[in-house]
């Protein structure tokens, strides 16, 4: 009979557990276990505990926690979703799904290898997160305008952009260049848009890249809002949750919405290309989407704000478009292993890591840490860093 290892700290693997989300009914049905023999593990008992193979299936494929950490003498201290992301309802919070805490902790490694690989100071020659800063009493408009000046877009460059693949690319490096770093996953919970973790040094972006590209565009502006804002963020598809924030958590929401809408959509623009047109079929507003390489969900808010649509329209093509959206995914090709997880990891952090390795800094073992990826597969990588652009 095999039998449990030893030290490991029933704490550790209740810590372990309810951080990814699980219960131990859950746990149970993964494991393929009787909860009683799950709460067993968590009792100190050693005799009660995992064997090794049960300890690596937890840590790996369930937790996705490194196996070292379940030999600590006590839980690391760690923030609590809820003291990060302080806009989201309790209840929002607790349905966030294993694979999304996970993809926030991953955001959380990237800022220590961002400072390890940085020795603690951006390197960025811009920093728009120190150089600007907004509040919900900043007026939209000029904020958006001092915005778009500071990324060096101008509505010529993106009125050229003929894709919304390219518009994506565009918007990132932009960000990018301003010193805020961009990921990319794709996640298993699909009414997850994106979220951004705060920094002195290195704010970053994290985008599901299961949403469309236009989609993408939108968070990637919406978090950049709460990032100007020095506040964290996790953003659903579904935001009918702002309705039950308190004021200032709703208000935050609202600005962050409005200031993304008008940095990608400036009234002004806007409202010369409607002129004195009722025209709001599915072709117009596809037809201005196309204009400013946004999603037409976008497009809708923005006559809905200007209360030239119904609340009830909007809800009723969002819902749709959604549907539309999620079914072209589901057909969709599975792609290049390289180039997604370029795309994933941004040119930005592909160019620093690989700039740390030729200056003699990181061993090629340790690039493949901070890339997450198998040393073998390094040299494709490398030459994807000094190649074109990822999304």
């Amino acid at each position: 009979m095999t039998r449990p290892v030893q030290g490991v700290r029933g704490t550790v693997l209740r810590w372990a557990r309810e951080a990814q989300g699980f219960s131990i009914d859950d746990v149970a049905k993964l494991m393929k276990r009787e909860p009683g023999a799950i709460a067993a593990w968590e009792d100190d008992a050693d005799e009660m505990g995992p064997t090794y193979a049960q300890l690596e299936e937890l840590a790996y494929r369930h937790y996705k926690r490194p196996l070292a950490a379940f030999f600590l003498p006590n839980p690391p201290k760690e923030t609590s979703l809820e003291q990060d992301f302080r806009t989201l309802p309790g209840k929002e919070i607790e349905a966030l799904a294993p694979d999304t805490r996970y993809h926030v902790r991953l955001g959380r490694a990237y800022q220590i290898s961002l400072e390890e690989l940085n020795e603690g100071e951006n390197q960025s020659e811009r920093k728009i997160f120190q150089d600007m800063r907004v509040s919900t009493d900043s007026d939209v408009a000029q904020s958006a305008v001092a915005i778009r000046a500071y990324l060096q877009v101008s509505r010529s460059d993106q009125i050229g952009w003929d894709s919304s693949d390219l518009a994506l690319k565009r918007w990132r490096s932009a960000v990018e260049d301003a010193g805020v770093f961009v990921f990319k996953n794709t996640f298993k919970q699909k009414g997850i848009s994106a979220f951004c973790l705060t920094d002195p040094q290195f704010p970053v972006i994290y985008l599901n890249n299961g949403t469309a590209k236009t989609r993408q565009v939108f968070s990637l502006f919406h978090e950049l809002s709460h990032i100007l804002l020095s506040m964290n963020s996790i953003t659903k598809l579904d935001q009918s949750y702002i309705s039950s924030l308190p004021a200032a958590g709703r208000r935050i929401e609202q600005f962050c919405n409005s200031l993304a809408a008008e940095i990608l959509i400036p009234s002004d623009d806007f409202s010369a290309q409607l002129g004195t047109s009722n025209d709001f079929s599915d072709n117009r507003v596809q037809f201005l989407a196309s204009r400013y390489a946004v999603s037409r969900e976008a497009v809708l808010r923005r006559l809905l704000d200007l209360g030239l649509v119904e609340q009830s329209h909007y809800e009723e093509k969002s819902k749709q478009w959604a549907e539309e959206a999620e079914a072209a995914a589901r057909t969709g090709g599975g792609g290049n292993y390289y180039y997604t997880k370029a795309a994933y990891l941004g040119n930005a952090y592909l160019k620093l890591v690989f700039q740390r390795h030729y200056q003699g800094r990181i061993t090629t073992d340790q690039v493949g840490d901070y890339l997450g990826v198998k040393t073998k597969y390094i040299p494709r990588f490398e030459e994807l860093a000094l190649g074109s652009p990822a999304s």
